[in-house]
């Protein structure tokens, strides 16, 4: 039975998507959810570039985001605003996407809503961080798990993390992706690439993503295909990249937020990288293997999760000069592609996902 229920989500620059995973799966959720008849707000950076007040149905409620004045630290004064915020709401449900710079807030969250929790992946293991700020992110997962009404995992390592660090059952619910199909013009030209005639990374430029030993792998290898990479520069370690990689071979493109140019990109490529060592189910993973990329991840807990038997795996990079050099005939990379296609259609449909959301607010509430 369907009941009326308001949701305020939080957690994320908003949408529609300009930035990243949590985004992109902001606004699907929210989107869907209102189509199930929930009335659903979301909380928008106020520099977010979409300034009206709805979208597709979804209530937007902008509040102040110092972030570009003052750095990463200003995410915790927009996460603050956006929880002293829906103390004023009349929310049934609020739904927390992560927890590295809202947990600390817990003590300030409104009384009547369910707090929900999507506990994201394994921050404090992040390379990225130095030791004191992994020491916070362990602080941060344990306030997320102590203020919660309900933990959600969208990676079943994390679930057993959570089930073995803290004894509590988290409910898994993974992230979602749309089969993609292939067109018949593609807007490839632009790139001044060719139909399987080139590597394609899209990632955050961050170094538990792997992204220098990809390029190196590449470079080391007898391939002379270009290697495209997708994702903003504008930090320190994607202008260290910038600065000592771009070439012909090595192409730096920024940032792209076109779906569909992202689905021809992945499409079309002769094999898509995916570094990413750390988090829960990744999204930019399911859209690879929702566009037919033939995929060589990162080996680690997190890939095998999702990708099982179906991936070149590697750990550094010697073992991607490997792979490039001695990738298999093509009916066993077509079986790779077949099976992780299959994957998205029994584990992650986004219809099933939403109504697994719907579900979970709809007990939490009765």
């Amino acid at each position: 039975m369907l009941i009326e229920m308001k949701i305020g989500i939080l957690g994320t620059r908003g949408i529609p998507n300009h930035y990243g995973g949590f985004e992109q799966f902001a606004e699907y959720l929210s989107v869907g959810l209102v189509k199930q008849g929930a009335k659903v707000w979301v909380y928008n950076s106020d520099h977010h570039p979409y300034q009206e007040n709805t979208f597709k149905g979804v209530n937007l409620i902008r509040c102040y985001d110092p972030e570009v004045n003052i750095g990463l630290s200003g995410q915790f004064v927009y996460d603050l605003n956006c929880i002293r915020d829906s103390r004023n709401r009349d929310f049934d449900i609020l739904l927390q996407l992560g927890y590295t710079t809202n947990s600390i807030w817990c003590s300030l969250l409104p009384g009547k809503p369910r707090i929900v929790t999507n506990m994201d992946g394994l921050e404090w293991k992040r390379s990225k961080y130095k030791l004191p700020i992994r020491q916070f992110l362990k602080y941060a997962e344990r306030l997320a798990v102590q203020s919660s009404d309900l933990l959600i995992a969208d990676s079943e390592v994390i679930r057993v993390h959570l089930l073995n660090k803290y004894q509590v059952s988290a409910t898994f619910i993974p992230y979602g992706a749309e089969i993609y199909q292939l067109p018949e013009t593609n807007c490839l030209g632009e790139f001044g690439v060719a139909p399987r005639q080139y590597f394609l990374l899209i990632a955050r430029m961050q170094p538990d993503n792997h992204i220098e030993e990809i390029i190196k792998g590449v470079l080391k290898s007898e391939s002379k295909l270009p290697l495209l990479i997708v994702g903003s520069t504008s930090n320190n370690h994607g202008k260290y990249l910038l600065n000592k990689f771009a070439s012909e071979q090595i192409r730096f493109l920024g940032s792209i937020f076109e779906k569909e140019v992202l689905d021809q990109l992945r499409a079309f490529s002769r094999l898509y990288f995916h570094g990413h060592s750390s988090g829960g189910t990744n999204p930019s993973l399911l859209e690879a293997m929702a566009a037919s990329s033939l995929i060589s991840a990162h080996d680690n807990p997190f890939s095998h999760s999702v990708l099982g038997n179906d991936a070149f795996y590697f750990h550094d990079e010697n073992e991607i000069v490997e792979i490039i050099n001695n990738l298999p005939e093509k009916s066993k990379c077509d079986d790779f592609i077949r099976n992780n296609i299959g994957k998205i259609k029994e584990k992650y449909v986004w219809d099933n996902i939403i109504t697994a959301y719907y579900q979970a607010f709809t007990s939490l509430l009765q």
